[in-house]
């Protein structure tokens, strides 16, 4: 057996429909319903929402895992999601290789990264 490299990564909710609805609509992800009906795709990967047994409230250790977002335009993103109501808990950080990070929660409380790679 090989691990192919497509990564796919299954985001367990109380609440699997509110958090689909902010990843497409808010977010605006495409959806990969050929994958699974709450499925994104990320480039040659997928971000999976599900809902699951044994998850609960909100997300209780959020930094634990960081789901990522490449952008182009830090501002213009940022901008754009909080007129949508976002709420960001860190802005613009500039980080010590040159790029930019803006962190935020999606509804379930899970810690969610816009990325500006350095020009």
């Amino acid at each position: 057996m090989a691990i192919l490299p497509t990564l796919s990564l299954n985001l367990g909710s109380p609440e699997p429909e509110g958090l689909i609805a902010f990843y497409r609509d808010t977010l605006g992800l495409t959806p990969a319903p050929e994958m699974s009906p709450g499925a994104f795709a990320l480039g040659s990967g997928f971000l999976i929402v599900s809902g699951h047994s044994e998850v609960t409230g909100p997300a209780s250790d959020p930094a634990r895992y960081l789901i990522n977002f490449v952008v182009d335009d830090l501002d213009a993103e940022e901008a754009r999601l909080e007129a949508g109501g976002v709420t960001f808990i860190r802005s613009k950080g500039a980080e010590p290789w040159g790029g930019r990070i803006s962190t935020f929660l999606d509804p379930d409380g899970n810690y969610c990264q816009l990325i500006e790679a350095p020009s």
